[in-house]
């Protein structure tokens, strides 16, 4: 009796005791229907087929001139370091020798005491003198002895002896004749003279400096024109007609300001010759420029400077039956939309590109499908066939475009 009371107790305890947490997962159960409400969500819009729309430009067959574009540096047709050739004190500079200040051939630069070379000059000269008076004498003496000799008053011997004296003694003043000129060499080169119209580019001297045989003064420049030494590709050679003799005729070249490009001032050039060797790095050959009066001197332009960095444009061969596209319609180099008038469909097509420069890619003509457009407006997406809006102009009220789009809209009504 008291075991069955036992397990009555047991099997009373164990249920109480499943009976709680059964309790509290269904109290949550309940709570979690009670507080949560269906959601409702509005129903989705239908998905909108956005249509493709570009701007489209229509195409003409031209004759386009190629524009060679490169960039270079000014530089000197004839710079010079002038050297002194003997030595002294430097005692007087001239004005024009100054950085940037212009000479004249033949002015006085830079001087140097004269004063010892003028003394050699005076010694040289005495001693001239004196190789003269010797010479007179051998022939006196020369003549006297030829005179006797006829008499048998004195031998042959001492004719031989008088003409051997004579014979050196003119070759004493050949000798004295050779060292005056050297000193009045060395004198007229105490003055420094200007090799030719120029400018300094460098001063190295002063007043009261000593000057060595061989020393440098300054570096001057020739102002009578300048040198541009311009790089040309390999595919820019084959659309120029570049100089190669000396009786080839020069080609024009315009010159701009590299460092403000947007200015109005061109210099006016010619490409007079090429140099004979590729560049070692770039397989460029290099045409050289010649720019007259760079400093305006004569003309009022503003000066082309050494060492101006400038834009190039040579003009070249004329590309015939070709379409300039603009270069902003052209996509990853060679890659174009073009939109099929009849049905404004798109068409992507590759192109190889006869030239190219920073507005226009060139095609020939005969490259592009007849009755199509360009479209100039940039698409991620461009599936062949695909249907396109055309955007009209917003300068003008009617377009090509717009005529086709209604036209097309009147057939579809039909």
């Amino acid at each position: 009796m008291a075991s069955s009371s036992n397990r009555l107790l047991h099997f009373a305890g164990v249920m109480v005791r499943l009976a709680i947490p059964c309790a509290i997962l269904a109290a949550g159960w309940f709570g979690f229907q009670w507080l949560a409400d269906k959601i409702e969500r509005p129903p989705q819009p239908t998905a909108r087929k956005v249509a493709l729309r570009s701007r489209v430009e229509e195409m003409k067959t031209v004759d386009y001139p190629v524009i060679v574009k490169t960039h270079a540096v000014v530089q000197p047709h004839n710079q010079v370091t002038l050297t002194s050739q003997v030595s002294g004190a430097v005692v007087k500079v001239s004005p024009a020798f100054e950085v940037g200040a212009y000479f004249s051939q033949g002015d006085v630069l830079v001087e140097i005491d004269p004063r010892d070379y003028e003394t050699a000059l005076a010694i040289a000269k005495s001693e001239l003198d004196s190789r003269i008076s010797e010479l007179k004498l051998a022939k006196l003496v020369e003549e006297r002895k030829l005179r006797l000799v006829q008499s048998n008053a004195v031998s042959q011997g001492e004719v031989e002896s008088a003409s051997a004296s004579r014979e050196q003694a003119e070759a004493n003043v050949a000798l004295a004749e050779t060292s005056v000129e050297q000193a009045e060499l060395n004198l007229s080169r105490t003055k420094i003279v200007a090799p030719f119209d120029g400018r300094v580019m460098t001063k190295l001297i002063g007043l009261g400096q000593m000057a060595g045989s061989n020393s440098p003064l300054g570096d001057v420049f020739a102002i009578d024109y300048v040198e541009v030494r311009l790089p040309i590709s390999g595919d820019q050679r084959k659309y120029l007609h570049l100089p190669e003799f000396t009786d080839d005729a020069p080609l024009s070249v315009k010159l701009r300001d590299a460092i403000h490009a947007s200015g109005d001032t061109i210099w006016q050039g010619k490409i007079v010759r090429t140099e004979g060797v590729l560049d070692q790095d770039s397989r460029d050959v290099f045409a050289i420029a010649r720019v007259d009066n760079p400093f305006g001197r004569r003309t009022g332009m503003p000066p082309l400077r050494i060492g101006q960095p400038v834009i190039a444009a040579v003009e070249g061969k004329v590309l015939e039956k070709v379409i300039a596209l603009p270069r902003g319609a052209v996509r990853e180099l060679d890659q174009i939309v073009l939109v099929n008038q009849s049905d404004l469909t798109l068409l992507p097509m590759k192109i190889e590109a006869l030239w190219s420069d920073e507005t226009n890619v060139i095609v020939p003509a005969a490259a592009i499908p007849e009755s199509t457009w360009l479209a100039t407006t940039p698409m991620t997406f461009t599936p062949k066939g695909a249907k396109i809006e055309i955007i009209p102009p917003a300068d003008t009220p009617m377009t090509v475009a717009d005529s086709a789009a209604a036209e097309n809209d009147k057939s579809a009504a039909n």
